[in-house]
């Protein structure tokens, strides 16, 4: 027994997740009236979302307090790459709509939803997450809101006595421990999600909309494996598939089945610290991406309001399309400020083309039955953006400056 627990620890946690995948699949098909499994699933989740929050509060102030004057970060190089990413997703999808034109048939059951009336009270609701209350803002994990709190902090932090300083790190140190402990679980919980997954969702019920799902999740690879690689290429001069890849497997993977942004910021800050990425920088821009960095909200806003119009028989032009884009990526970037995340930003995008409310709602409804898949991809992409695109500011900086970099891919 001991030798295969020592076996088991030698395995990357990867490799372990992947073991965890396939055990819950089995688990699934065998045994699937055994629903007590899907509780590791919960815990693993409940777990992370428990204490990111906590993390990304001390991270950011230590980080802060402690800044050397001098000592440069990569933040306004990343936010650039975060906009472009999501503005090129959100065009990625208004093509393929074009190209690959799909119909949906609408469905009721989504009536009770109020979505955002325009895009200035998205905006308001982003506004309004910056001055939440701190501890309303942890409870709730408010990501901006923590992060406004813990930015201030950390600057009026910056002349506090050492010992105040130090005692700061090491908390965050302790607070990075827990999250290590609560990683290694991970293979469980994966095992547990699973799981759940297939027994309470199946994979039947998405069959007559499986067009609509090409289309979602083609626009989703395609950004993952070409339009990032593209953006990476061109900001380090490299081959960037194995950052590319180590990004998806070691983030993409467990966002895939939390279908969290916010549980995956523990597994993002760990991938940040095994790339010997800056702390200062990732400490602020992970948790900032979970919430800003939404190319995949960008694709599923364009594809699914396309696909109304094409429903409707509403003759587009391009521009007008080209517009939508824009309106998708600004959208996307406060999806979190709104119930519901990137799918009831849908009524907003249709309103563009005078689509009735009534009828914008029930593509909302349509969302939600392919969520399972939909939802899944999308986290997977806009997570693991957010380590890939903090490397590569980082990366982008040492090349310019002639210093070594990617040696821990």
């Amino acid at each position: 027994m001991k030798t295969l627990l020592l076996k088991w620890n030698q395995l990357s946690l990867v490799n372990r997740i992947l073991v965890g995948i396939i055990v819950g699949v089995i688990l699934a098909l065998s045994v699937p009236n055994a629903t007590g499994i899907n509780i590791f699933g919960s815990l693993f989740v409940l777990s992370l979302k428990a204490v990111a929050p906590v993390l990304v509060l001390l991270l950011v102030i230590s980080a802060i307090s402690q800044h050397k004057k001098g000592h440069q970060t990569n933040m306004k190089s990343i936010l650039v790459l975060y906009g472009l990413s999501t503005f090129l997703a959100g065009l990625i999808a208004v093509i393929a709509s074009f190209i690959f034109p799909v119909t949906l048939s609408l469905v009721k059951g989504a009536t009770d939803l109020t979505p955002p009336d325009g895009i200035v009270e998205v905006l308001k609701s982003l506004l309004f997450q910056v001055v939440d209350n701190p501890v309303h803002a942890l409870l709730n994990a408010n990501y901006i809101g923590i992060l406004a709190w813990a930015i201030l902090l950390g600057f009026a932090l910056k002349n506090a006595h050492e010992t105040t300083k130090n005692m700061l790190t090491n908390f965050s140190d302790a607070v990075s421990q827990i999250v290590k402990w609560v990683i290694n679980l991970a293979p469980l919980g994966i095992m547990g999600l699973v799981f759940d997954s297939i027994t309470s969702n199946g994979l039947s019920s998405m069959l007559d909309y499986g067009k609509l799902l090409l289309v979602l999740v083609g626009c989703m690879l395609f950004m993952a494996l070409v339009v990032n690689p593209l953006i990476v290429y061109l900001n380090i001069r490299r081959n960037p598939y194995p950052l590319v890849i180590s990004c998806l497997k070691e983030s993409g993977i467990t966002a895939f089945f939390t279908r969290s942004s916010a549980a995956n910021i523990p597994i993002n800050m760990r991938l940040c610290e095994k790339l010997d990425l800056d702390k200062d920088t990732y400490s602020v821009s992970i948790p900032l991406g979970a919430t800003i960095n939404m190319a995949g909200a960008a694709v599923t806003i364009s594809v699914l309001t396309l696909a109304t119009v094409h429903t409707l028989g509403i003759e587009v032009d391009f521009g007008t399309a080209l517009v939508l884009s824009v309106l998708s990526a600004v959208s996307a970037a406060g999806a979190s400020g709104v119930a519901g995340g990137s799918l009831l930003l849908i009524p907003l995008a249709c309103s563009i083309f005078g689509i009735p409310n009534d009828i914008a709602i029930q593509v909302v409804g349509v969302g939600f039955i392919i969520g399972v898949l939909q939802d899944s991809f999308e986290t997977a992409l806009n997570s693991s953006s957010d380590v890939l695109f903090t490397a590569t500011a980082e990366y982008s900086k040492n090349r310019k400056e002639g210093k070594a970099y990617l040696t821990n891919v």
